[in-house]
């Protein structure tokens, strides 16, 4: 039976906890590698990637939100 794993970020250094939720997930959608780095450092490299894309990020808000733009045109 799996365990949740105790993995170092490479970033920061920090431990953190590679849950069997993620491991599940991980083995489902065929990664070979466990995560290198902790949720927040991923997030930071993610907003930094798209940043320096020009790629817009957009963190914590559900797919189609009408939130910040108003009404959709029908």
């Amino acid at each position: 039976m799996a365990e949740d794993k105790i993995l170092k970020c490479k970033e920061c250094n920090q431990q953190f906890v590679f849950t069997v939720g993620e491991q599940e997930f991980y083995a489902q959608k065929g990664f070979q590698n466990e995560p290198a780095r902790c949720g927040p450092c991923r997030r930071a490299r993610k907003r930094e990637r798209a940043f320096t894309s020009g790629v817009q990020f957009r963190e914590n808000r559900p797919f189609g939100s009408t939130a910040d733009y108003g009404r959709r045109p029908y």
